[in-house]
């Protein structure tokens, strides 16, 4: 058992598929067949199970991987550690966050405060970006759900509430208020499963026995307030977008008569991680901007 064949069963995990994970590894798809197979016969366990050409992550696989992440992020936490302390060169800096608009002031203010730090992004839903963090892929997370769990830290960076938006001359246009139980029979404009918005349509209407009727989802939030405008259907704001909008604003606004109508933007991180320098200074400039009176 080598890194390299560690390296190679996390990119099958990953991908659940060995030829794009060949492709991730720039090798050859016989080539991370057998790495797997001989790894599975070292260990003497399947760690995936095939059916024709589709390959799934088993139990065992799983318990597997949970450990294989937390190894390869301790080495991949001290080289990164060594780089630093050897000063070799600026650094670098890995963010997942669901959405990266929120990220574009804070990554001014980082690099004008870091110039010549790299920077990585992803656009991950919340299980990716444990997926992510577990693996030391990146240094953090900024979520807009709960992302606790074993082994995480987080700072609240900004806690908004989130209003329902409509096309005007849409029935509940020149409403202030409105419950979750009129909304039953409305046809909803949001994101793809897993994503914040969708989660917390969800959980609105679990709550009142009900189940929204989804007719438009992606992965593009910033899209919804046009496509609402458009007469497509109505969705869930955060109250960002509405200040975003200012005097264009393309829908009209209510609140959702119930306590749980908000979102909490969190900067999550492994806590036993090593966060580099330039790590840190992300984390102080993300807290300093989302909370300016914290300090």
């Amino acid at each position: 058992m080598d890194l390299l064949s560690l390296r190679c069963f996390q990119a099958v995990a990953r991908h659940q598929h060995i030829s794009r994970a060949a492709q991730e590894l720039r090798v050859a798809q016989p080539s991370v067949s057998r790495t797997i197979s001989r790894l599975e016969s070292e260990l003497g366990v399947l760690l995936f199970d095939r059916q024709g050409r589709r390959i799934r992550l088993n139990e065992h696989g799983a318990a597997f991987l949970r450990r294989v992440d937390r190894a390869m992020a301790e080495l991949d936490d001290a080289r990164r550690e060594m780089a630093d302390a050897a000063g070799a060169g600026p650094g670098r800096v890995a963010i997942a966050a669901e959405t990266l608009m929120q990220l574009a002031e804070v990554l001014a203010a980082f690099r004008a405060h870091s110039p010549g730090v790299k920077v990585r992004l992803l656009q991950a839903s919340a299980q990716s970006m444990r997926r992510h963090l577990a693996a030391a892929e990146v240094d953090f997370a900024l979520a807009s759900q709960p992302l606790a769990g074993p082994g995480l830290d987080a700072v609240t960076l900004l806690r908004e509430e989130v209003f329902l938006a409509v096309p005007y001359g849409h029935r509940l246009a020149d409403r202030e208020h409105v419950t979750v139980s009129e909304l039953a029979e409305e046809e909803f404009v949001s994101t793809r499963a897993g994503h914040w918005q969708r989660v917390l349509l969800e959980a609105l209407f679990a709550r009142e026995g009900l189940q929204p009727r989804v007719i438009c989802e992606g992965d593009e939030a910033a899209a919804t307030p046009r496509l609402i405008g458009t007469g497509l259907g109505i969705g869930l704001m955060p109250a960002v977008a509405r200040r975003a909008m200012g005097e264009h604003e393309l829908v009209a606004w209510a609140r959702l008569d119930t306590p749980d109508a908000h979102r909490t933007l969190s900067l999550v991180w492994r806590r036993d991680a090593y966060l580099s320098p330039v790590a840190k200074t992300f984390r102080r400039l993300a807290v300093d901007h989302f909370m300016p009176h914290s300090s």
